[in-house]
């Protein structure tokens, strides 16, 4: 009698050796990892430029893939610059706001103020080593001249913000010339606070900018 076939319970499945289904990211979720991903290449010492070939095969798409998210890769950088500057200010309103409630009617004096900010700055840099190569500009010198000129007008901002600290203290110490003193004062900070950066980049992320800060605050601030 001849054996009948097995019945379908019985047959090996055929799925038995395929891949699990790579699960779908959520929407936004995919522009995320794609700047998630690009800063982390920022990471890399030595790393002078970062080719969307090279970023799709780090996340394992196809760079199509990419350009499904983003325009162009000065988009993707702009996406960085976003986040930069996001919480980055953020944090100086904080400072701001914070200060104004523990004076408790006294002023914080100004070079504390600004101290302050400038010490937020270089946490923030210490914390996301690819995003001081951003902010400095290393990252981008083969990209849109744009992306350069907002991280200009990001230094100026700074700059305004440390102004308005520095004003108000000079005003209360009694200065002829609190506006100029303000000035002069925070674009030496801000010339400092570009410095630390760039060390701190183009060491290898060897040389920490928050080195020395306090005795090096002291001593430009008087």
């Amino acid at each position: 009698m001849a054996q009948s076939d097995p019945q379908p319970a019985d047959r090996p499945s055929d799925r038995s050796d395929e891949a699990p289904a790579r699960k779908r990211p959520k929407p936004g979720e995919r522009r995320v990892q794609i700047l998630q991903a690009l800063a982390s290449m920022l990471q890399q010492p030595g790393l002078e430029r970062i080719t969307t070939a090279a970023l799709a095969a780090r996340l394992e798409v196809s760079e199509a893939a990419l350009y499904r998210h983003f325009a162009s890769k000065a988009q993707m950088f702009e996406g960085l610059i976003d986040f930069i500057e996001q919480t980055v200010f953020a944090l100086v309103n904080q400072i701001f706001q914070q200060d104004s409630v523990t004076s408790a009617g006294g002023r914080v004096p100004g070079a504390r103020q600004a101290g302050r900010v400038l010490a937020m700055v270089i946490q923030f840099a210490e914390k996301h080593p690819g995003m001081t190569r951003v902010m400095v500009g290393d990252a981008l010198v083969y990209e849109n001249e744009r992306l350069q000129q907002r991280m200009n007008l990001f230094f100026d901002k700074i700059e305004a913000s440390l102004r308005q600290c520095l004003r108000d203290g000079a005003s209360e110490l009694g200065s002829d010339t609190p506006t100029v003193d303000a000035q002069v004062q925070a674009s030496v900070l801000t010339a400092f606070l570009v410095g630390r950066l760039q060390r701190f980049a183009r060491s290898g992320f060897k040389r920490a900018p928050s080195e020395h800060f306090e005795a090096s605050l002291a001593l430009i601030l008087g």
